[in-house]
């Protein structure tokens, strides 16, 4: 478990230099953790490289190896391992402890639901906050049976089944977590195994599942959104697995270039699945000078580099339709926001108030506090743009949240008055060389 008593705080002052350089990000947290499980659960070997070593994974890492298959680490970001083959995990000896990562807690649900053990699941103070009833709704059809704490969170125990039932599920709010876990639950289960969802999310399980050589149907549904579907149980054959760039933590780097005057920086190997390209598309409707370049597929998922130079940012109005393909970097766009000129509306971020800290109420206390203006009507954030003078001065709580972290410490950056930001520990979680890497393009950040 993530070690929350070693607090890390930060003072950021504002960046007078240009941010300069060519970097390449770590890898996709999404596809690392789905990396792991798919080949703990494929029958032979598989290798995998540019593997996020962030502590969020190696709690998957961990989770995998007590279930009785063989993750070894060969170098930096390079990974074999034996697996055990649908059905055939091991009950766990002790308890699984998620750290700080939601994917790995829901994911690991569905796996765990087809399995004929008990497990006891638990995480770290904030993912004990975050609500499971999401997967253990529609995974209790399986016949797996699951006792939690009040309000379905965790410590979780899950009685799993061996005759899995197969599952026929709409999903209420959009969630890739959720349509995963279910997806994941029918490998072992006797039958099709159907979700729907009203807006298409994340597709990294269908695209691993087919490279794992199972067969998954998607459809288009007549008033939007997708049919994916299944039938198991289903063999998966061990494969080799090149992890991209994660396009959330690029997103970091491409907005500090795009506000600090003078910057020019290109980032490499980084995923471009459209389903989580929404914060370029974004960058792009603001003015941003975004390039893409050396397109490329790799592993069954497009590449590219991003080239992005300084510029002056205008405000957009996002609909609700895109946030599912940008839900992780609304922190950060929101301080591009703070920045633009004009007044922005990032429309339908309910799903905000549910990740790893409420999200929406700490971006909104995060920019309040250092001199911007934000409105909200429902579910819709409004920041009124500073033009590129934004105060500062204010003191960020990150309650715990890797990203709310690394979008505090852009903001310092551009900020007149700097930010002090509480924690800055949770960063490792998803970025561990976050720091070092904005330094070597000239942030200064002193920890």
């Amino acid at each position: 478990m993530t070690n929350s008593s070693v607090i890390k705080p930060l003072t950021v002052s504002f960046l007078q230099t240009p941010l300069k350089g060519k970097m390449n990000v770590p890898g996709d947290k999404s596809i690392s953790h789905r990396a792991l499980m798919f080949a703990a659960l494929a029958t032979g070997e598989s290798h995998i490289t540019g593997l996020l070593e962030g502590e969020d994974v190696m709690q998957t890492a961990a989770a995998m190896q007590a279930l009785g298959a063989q993750p070894k680490r060969i170098a930096e970001g390079e990974w074999h391992v034996v697996g055990k083959g649908i059905g055939q995990l091991t009950e766990p000896e002790n308890v699984l402890d998620m750290g700080n990562s939601g994917t790995s807690a829901r994911l690991l649900s569905g796996i765990l639901a087809s399995h004929g053990f008990l497990s006891i699941m638990t995480g770290d103070g904030s993912l004990r906050k975050r609500p499971m009833k999401r997967v253990t709704v529609p995974l209790s059809e399986t016949g797996a049976q699951f006792a939690t704490r009040e309000g379905g969170k965790l410590p979780m125990a899950i009685t799993g089944t061996a005759n899995a039932k197969p599952v026929t599920y709409r999903l209420p709010v959009a969630s890739a977590q959720v349509k995963s876990s279910i997806l994941l639950a029918g490998l072992n289960a006797h039958g099709v195994t159907c979700v729907e969802e009203p807006v298409a999310t994340r597709d990294h399980t269908e695209n691993m599942l087919r490279h794992f050589g199972v067969e998954v149907h998607v459809e288009d549904l007549p008033k939007g959104g997708k049919k994916i579907s299944l039938k198991g149980p289903v063999t998966l054959q061990g494969k080799d697995i090149k992890v991209p760039g994660d396009p959330s933590s690029a997103t970091f780097m491409l907005v500090a270039a795009a506000m600090i005057k003078g910057s020019e920086v290109c980032i490499e190997n980084v995923g471009l699945n459209p389903l989580r390209t929404g914060a370029f598309d974004v960058l792009k409707w603001m003015g941003a000078d975004l390039q893409i370049l050396n397109e490329r597929v790799e592993g069954g998922e497009p590449v590219g580099d991003l080239m992005i130079k300084a510029g002056a940012l205008k405000a957009v109005d996002v609909p609700a339709a895109h946030a599912p393909s940008m839900i992780d970097e609304y922190p950060i766009l929101s301080i591009a926001a703070a920045y633009a000129t004009g007044v922005t509306r990032f429309r339908g971020l309910e799903e905000l108030r549910v990740k790893e800290s409420d999200r929406f109420t700490s971006i909104v206390e995060m920019l309040r506090s250092n001199g911007v203006q934000v409105d909200v009507e429902g579910d819709d954030l409004i920041i009124h743009g500073t033009a590129g003078n934004i105060s500062g001065g204010g003191e960020i709580e990150t309650h715990m949240d890797h990203r709310l972290a690394m979008s505090a410490s852009i903001l310092g950056l551009v900020a007149q008055k700097g930010v002090k930001v509480d924690d800055v520990t949770f960063i490792r979680t998803s970025f561990p060389n976050y720091f070092p890497l904005m330094n070597a393009l000239g942030a200064k950040f002193d920890l």
